[in-house]
């Protein structure tokens, strides 16, 4: 898959942009201010597999929880997420954020702009331009009549323009809407007028459910369309659940960096002999439990030999159901019957013996 030429930036460890793969982006909601919170939480969202981690901002003092996470040995790449005072980005800055997302146009005067521009410039961090359909400038909506897609990308290009002044261009550029069709449209817009990499997401997507949905939609476009070098999927939830969801779009793009297992598995019909659902939901939260769902394999979950072996013979190992018994098989080749309350066990065995193999 193509993607879209962009700029590299660099955020602590990670690279952004360029040939770099895709990365997975969550926020915390603890209280910044509470450090051994934000720190437990930090710690936990690094081990779910974020690659980068925004922290709320709220005021200088929250600030200084950047200095604490790095002396607990966070080396997570942290994001200070910056609202209308630019004293809050320069005490973050200092105290050791490794990228700071901003409104340019909320933080105040040209001056106050050009303050952060060359701290973030000392000190090697690069700034990202968060637009979302609140924060257009009083011109820019009244041109527009509404907060478009025409209006978020002409509002980002806006802001990078400022800090460009400054001659500063280790920009990210973020143009987010709850409307899957504005976030597209605003991304692809900007795909064509500018190479900075671009941070992709759908913001106030709404719960577990819906919101998965309408990232995977809206993310999973822009992906296919080579377009997007970040990413977040935004849910009423637990951030963790952000980063499952995250690796799961990639993984359907196959551009996820981190291997992960691929379960295919058929949907059930009349021909289903086993209890497939269940056994598919006790087979994943075994891997969960044993860390296997990291192997590199396709494992099939299929629920009769009408579509086993022959259709999922690509997979490296699987089970179909028969009467009460799942036939287990490898690349279509069938090894052994195993009664149905031992497919799961026995699939486990089989699999940790492969990886032990491998």
């Amino acid at each position: 898959m193509k993607r879209h030429p962009t700029k590299e930036v660099h955020a602590g460890r990670v690279t952004i942009g360029g040939a770099a793969p895709i990365s997975v982006q969550t926020m915390t909601n603890t209280d910044t201010h509470d450090k051994e919170a934000t720190l437990a939480q930090v710690q936990a969202l690094a081990a779910a597999g974020a690659d980068i981690i925004r922290l709320a901002v709220p005021d200088e003092a929250a600030a200084a929880t950047f200095a604490y996470l790095k002396g607990q040995g966070v080396t997570l790449p942290l994001v200070a997420d910056i609202h209308f005072d630019h004293r809050i980005a320069l005490a973050s800055i200092a105290a050791g954020a490794d990228k700071i997302r901003i409104n340019p146009g909320n933080i105040g005067s040209r001056e106050k702009v050009g303050e952060v521009a060359r701290a973030c410039r000392a000190a090697g961090v690069p700034i990202r331009i968060g637009v979302n359909s609140g924060s257009l400038e009083k011109h820019i909506l009244a041109k527009h009549g509404a907060p478009t897609a025409e209006a978020l990308a002409e509002s980002a290009l806006y802001h990078a323009s400022l800090l460009e002044e400054f001659d500063f261009t280790d920009i990210v550029l973020s143009v987010k809407a709850s409307t899957v069709t504005e976030m597209l449209a605003a991304n692809r817009m900007l795909a064509e007028r500018t190479s900075y990499p671009l941070h992709l997401g759908v913001t106030e997507a709404g719960g577990a459910h819906m919101g998965v949905i309408k990232s995977a939609v809206g993310i999973g476009a822009c992906l296919a369309d080579g377009i997007g070098d970040t990413i977040r999927v935004s849910l009423t939830a637990d951030p963790a659940l952000e980063i499952k969801e995250a690796r799961a779009i990639l993984s359907a793009l196959g551009m996820n960096p981190v291997k992960e297992m691929d379960i295919i598995s058929c949907p059930t019909c009349g021909r289903t002999r086993i209890d497939l659902i269940p056994l598919l939901a006790q087979f994943e939260e075994e891997l969960d439990k044993t860390g296997l769902r990291r192997l590199p394999l396709r494992v099939a979950f299929m629920g009769c030999v009408v579509n086993g072996p022959g259709e999922a013979r690509e997979a490296d190992i699987g089970i179909a159901g028969g009467i009460g018994e799942g036939i287990l098989f490898k690349k279509g080749e069938i090894i052994r019957r195993v009664p149905e309350g031992a497919i799961v066990s026995e699939l486990i065995a089989e699999i940790r013996r492969m990886s032990h193999a491998e």
